[in-house]
């Protein structure tokens, strides 16, 4: 049987400036994938390191068949990089996981256990988190909680980048920002069975951890953005006109209480700010309608135009664009 044909399982590795952890890696992946009776490849994609990263991962495509290696042109981050092996993977279960040796591969047997019992995604989480309590640690936490309560899909962990997914569940998902993370948001809005198992997790050993605090302000953000997507990626109107019904509202209500004033309470319009009042009120009423009417017209455009892929790849080994 052809190996393309049979392959089953796609590790997801993307790695920046991990030339000490690619070689280790590889070797604890394929030890835990060893007795498995899944068929797997593993996918390095190389966001654009400046170390020796490169080289480490060609030399690793030469020898073994099974690793893929994509060098993207840049630094164009953790979530370009995933969806980057997404599209260029063949299994039928995709395994993104960190390239640090933070997570341990023989956790994945136990995540694709999860989808065989009829689970479309399987979160790890990091239950005995190894990282710095104050600068890691309790950020995580706090964005776990606001992501599960603002979602309703709730999971402790959705930083965690070691997850299994079914193929069918991701293939047309599109990612941006940090959005990797929101994965399994989108998929249990399409209907997908999600679950969370605690998974092990290890200190880092080599290289210097590329996180910080800045990255929860930005997992907020994009969280805002999966929101809003949410309810009102298809009618942008909504959300826009809603508020600029409300500001003209507001410039009805003042302009008629400053003519009350003016006829019955003899107060000139200049003695009072409710004219102003009116005049900002109107034209930010106005402004939003029109700002709803473009993001429609945009909308239209989007669904309607061709896929533009978020990186572009240099050079790949021993790779097929998926299907």
């Amino acid at each position: 049987m052809d190996f393309c044909a049979s392959i089953i399982l796609s590790v997801i590795i993307p790695v920046y400036n991990e030339e000490d952890n690619v070689l280790p890696l590889y070797q604890a992946i394929t030890d835990a994938l060893a007795t498995s009776h899944h068929t797997y490849e593993i996918i390095f994609i190389n966001d654009g390191s400046t170390d020796k990263t490169e080289a480490g991962l060609n030399e690793l495509a030469k020898k073994d068949k099974r690793v893929g290696a994509i060098h993207l042109k840049r630094n164009f981050g953790q979530t370009a990089a995933i969806m980057a092996g997404i599209d260029n993977a063949k299994g039928d279960i995709i395994i993104p996981m960190d390239g640090d040796l933070q997570n341990d591969p023989r956790d994945i047997p136990r995540l694709v256990e999860k989808l065989d019992q009829g689970y479309d995604v399987c979160s790890g989480w990091r239950k005995d988190r190894k990282d710095n309590p104050l600068k890691r640690n309790l950020p995580s936490f706090i964005a776990n909680m606001l992501i599960s309560r603002i979602s309703g899909v709730h999971l402790n962990d959705y930083g965690c980048t070691l997850k299994a997914y079914k193929r069918e569940v991701i293939k047309d998902v599109k990612l941006y920002g940090e959005m990797h993370r929101f994965i399994p948001i989108y998929a249990t809005w399409q209907g997908a069975k999600v679950t969370e198992i605690p998974v092990s997790h290890h200190a880092r050993k080599y290289g210097k951890s590329k996180y910080g605090l800045e990255r929860t302000i930005k997992v907020v953000l994009d969280l805002m953005v999966v929101k809003f997507l949410a309810k009102y990626a298809q009618k942008p109107i909504y959300v826009f006109g809603s508020f600029g019904l409300f500001n003209l509202l507001i410039a009805f209500l003042a302009i008629a209480w400053a003519f009350y004033l003016k006829f019955f309470g003899d107060k000139s319009f200049v003695q009072t700010p409710l004219p102003l009042i009116f005049v900002m009120a109107a034209i930010t009423g106005f402004m939003c309608i029109l700002m709803g009417l473009l993001a429609e017209m945009i909308m239209r455009t989007y669904y309607e135009s061709q896929d533009k892929p978020v990186y572009l790849i240099r050079e790949s080994y021993n790779l097929k664009r998926g299907l």
